[in-house]
Formats: C-alpha cells, sequence, structure tokens
C-alpha cells in the first residue's frame, strides 16, 4: 500500500493538476455555492476546503512527474488541464473528502475542460510503464474508460506493482457552464467511522456534485 501511494502521488495526482494564476476571470460567489460543503457528507468523513496561495500551481511540494513509456503519459492529462486553464482566484475550488478506504478530491471549474483532448491522451495511455527514473524497472499502467454520461470521462487507473493490482479513479466532467475533476484513492483509516466502498463512494460523490451545480 506504501508502494502505490507512492507511485499514485507521482503518477495521478500530478495527472490531475492544473496551474490557476494570473488575472481573476470568475466572480467567486458562484464558484462557492457550487461547491458541496461538510454538511453534504456524512458526519465523520473528514472535509476540507483545499485553499492555494495566489499564483501558486497546483500540486506544488509535490513529486516531479514520473517517467513513462510512452512519454508524456504521466502527466499528460495535467497539460491538457493547464493549457484550456482561465486563470485567477474565483476560477477554480478545491475540497478534499476522507474516509474509511478512500480520499476524494474534488475541484470545480467555472470554465470548460477540453474533454475531447483528455479522452485522447487517456486513450494513448491505455496501457504504459511509470519509472522512478531511467534505470528502475517500468511499473505496468492501465487506463480504462468506465461508463459515463454525456459530457463525462470517468477512468479506472490501474497499477500492477509486486504482482498486486491496485486502482484509483477519475473523473473530468462539464457541467452546464461550470466543470469539475476529481480523484478517488484508496485510503484505509480506520479512526475514520465512515467507511466508503470504491468506486461506488466516488461515483456518488460525483453524483452530488454534479446536481449541486445543476441546481444553480
Amino acid at each position: 500500500m506504501k508502494a502505490w501511494a507512492a507511485v499514485a502521488l507521482a503518477v495521478v495526482l500530478t495527472a490531475c493538476g492544473a496551474t490557476l494564476e494570473g488575472v481573476p476571470t470568475w466572480p467567486g460567489a458562484k464558484l462557492d455555492r457550487a461547491v458541496l460543503t461538510a454538511a453534504d457528507f456524512p458526519p465523520g468523513v473528514l472535509y476540507d476546503r483545499v485553499v492555494q496561495q495566489a499564483g501558486e500551481p497546483d500540486g506544488v511540494g509535490g513529486p516531479p512527474p514520473m517517467l513513462s513509456e510512452p512519454p508524456g503519459c504521466t502527466d499528460g492529462l495535467t497539460k491538457v488541464i493547464a493549457a484550456s486553464a482561465e486563470r485567477g482566484p474565483g476560477s477554480a475550488a478545491k475540497y478534499s473528502a476522507i474516509y474509511d478506504g478512500a480520499r476524494i478530491v474534488m475541484t470545480v471549474l467555472s470554465w470548460h475542460l477540453d474533454l475531447a483532448q483528455l479522452e485522447d491522451t487517456a486513450s494513448r495511455c491505455a496501457t504504459f510503464e511509470a519509472f522512478f527514473d531511467r534505470s528502475s524497472p517500468g511499473i505496468p499502467m492501465t487506463t480504462t474508460r468506465l461508463p459515463s454520461s454525456e459530457g463525462q470521462l470517468m477512468y479506472q487507473q490501474t497499477m500492477s506493482l509486486g504482482g498486486e493490482e491496485s486502482s484509483i479513479y477519475m473523473v473530468f466532467a462539464n457541467v452546464d457552464s461550470m466543470a469539475l475533476f476529481g480523484l478517488a484513492s484508496p485510503t484505509p483509516n480506520p479512526k475514520i467511522p465512515v467507511k466508503a466502498a470504491l468506486p461506488q463512494t466516488f461515483f456518488d460523490v460525483v453524483s452530488l456534485q454534479t446536481d449541486r451545480i445543476r441546481t444553480l
């Protein structure tokens, strides 16, 4: 589990990052109303709004992108999101919800994602290997498209390490004039009284967040 956590941070969290900095482009009041709050989750779930410093790239301080074959599969989604990003305060809001069994990180955007380019990138990296460095053995990874509704892309990314497979789940969606992207990773924490069952708990949060945006 520790090995998977390290790779997940280096591969998937990096892949779901986006740089959001510059001149404000969106009134933040609507964005704040669109974001789920602690009251939307069962009591005991650890909810936290992720607040970044102005001009600070998403994921700052984290590990750099891992090498991959084909090249660019560990940070390809990052680059797609950043390429279409609107910048500045009020352009995005981020939160985490931690259960016993899952850490879910969701980002709500005031602009649309390039879903076609995200789909192309995920298809190109349907099967790839990730490397900690050029001398290390490759870690087999697969990116599998899951059934999803119109305007939404959902993926399961699976790593094979030491003969064991572990998966994380990702979503990218355009909802009305806004968008969201999120990540769920398996994170056991018996101190939390609310247990998650992946991928269903992630799907439930995605549905709840989507409905919240549509009711604005």
